[in-house]
């Protein structure tokens, strides 16, 4: 397995630059001016003069690919154009966001969306099976930048004043704030280093810096915030994973092995959950990873709905403003990602069939 996972890291290697390459030319061939689209349509010729030439932008395009790859080999994304940043720093406040998000969504997808198949199949044309499947296909169908909309409406218009009222956006109620870990436990970092830059990417997971530093408080403000934006962004992985448990697992339950234990008297629950489950959980598996690393990079209508600074709105942002540091370290780091978590259900699948073997 060993070998398995340092080939499949190697092989990542090509599809990472192949994609940094392309976002590199793709992002220069969006129409418009990035000095105009940051300074404005009224910058004079020598503002946006100065512009170019200070960030490197009228050398020719081979030329910025090699600096870029150059510095990216080295650890540093550049500097945004926008707001003369380093990218890196806005990645640590703005990832942790996104993974926050779309965990929390994923999570509620698997805890709904399994159980809701295995119902779906227990109960094979009836009336349960009916309703899953149109509630399923209503999920499905139904765009998220709508259910936010409506959800927002319901929870902090209509139901304003309930015990019942959700917050429509932000991460925390004002006047709340969550102090860094390190900051708590007095760790003194130079905010120079890497290593305060890891710290501090950790301290912006919201979730995990107030349950390491007990603060309770600011963790029910965190989950009450999340509520909303994960149930918008749930639903169509949610319903996806409902109707593969309910397909894979009808299939596994026609299987001769499953008959077998049917004659021999083994109750038809069990049957479900020890003989057949584990087997149908390969498929699913694949599409829960699948989910995760599309909920990474599509929560850009969820995250500007619901007023949540994060990697999405931060891209969409970035391409407004032609900021092309930022489009390509995020779009870098998504993909990435994405890599990793199919390389995770790869792996994943010895652990529920031993008779798969990665060779």
């Amino acid at each position: 397995m060993l070998q398995y996972t340092i080939r499949r890291l190697l092989s990542s290697i090509p599809v990472l630059f192949g994609i940094l390459l392309v976002t590199f030319a793709i992002a220069r061939m969006i129409p418009g001016d990035p000095c105009r689209a940051i300074l404005g349509e009224k910058a004079t010729e020598e503002v946006c003069e100065r512009f170019i030439r200070d960030r490197g932008l009228d050398r020719p395009i081979y030329v910025q690919f090699g600096i870029y790859m150059q510095d990216v080999l080295q650890g540093d994304f550049g500097d945004s154009l926008r707001f003369s940043r380093p990218v890196s720093l806005i990645l640590v406040e703005r990832l942790p966001m996104t993974i926050e998000l779309s965990l929390a969504a994923l999570t509620l997808a698997v805890i709904v969306g399994i159980p809701l198949g295995i119902l779906s199949a227990m109960k094979h044309n009836t009336p349960t099976d009916v309703v899953t499947m149109v509630g399923a296909n209503i999920g499905v169908s139904m765009p998220v930048f709508w259910l936010g909309l409506m959800l927002a409406y319901l929870f902090a218009l209509v139901l304003k004043g309930t015990p019942l009222w959700l917050p429509p956006s932000g991460r925390l109620t004002a006047g709340i704030s969550s102090v860094p870990f390190y900051e708590v436990y007095g760790w003194g970092v130079d905010p120079e280093t890497g290593t305060f830059k890891l710290l501090h990417f950790f301290s912006n997971l919201y979730v995990f810096n107030s349950i390491i530093t007990a603060n309770w408080k600011v963790l029910g403000d965190t989950l009450k915030h999340l509520i909303l934006p994960s149930v918008a962004l749930s639903t169509i992985p949610m319903a996806i994973i409902a109707r593969m448990t309910r397909s894979s697992l009808l299939e596994v339950l026609g299987r001769e092995y499953i008959r077998a234990a049917k004659a021999k008297g083994v109750p038809y629950r069990t049957v479900i959950m020890k003989h057949a489950l584990r087997n149908a959980l390969l498929p699913v598996v694949t599409i829960i990873g699948l989910s995760l690393g599309s909920l990474l990079g599509g929560a850009v209508l969820t995250e500007t709905i619901f007023g949540l600074s994060g990697v999405g709105r931060a891209l969409f942002e970035a391409i407004s403003a032609r900021d092309y540091p930022i489009i390509q370290a995020f779009t870098l780091v998504v993909a990435f990602g994405y890599v990793m978590v199919n390389l995770v259900v790869d792996l994943s699948y010895t652990l529920l069939d031993p008779r798969v073997r990665l060779q």
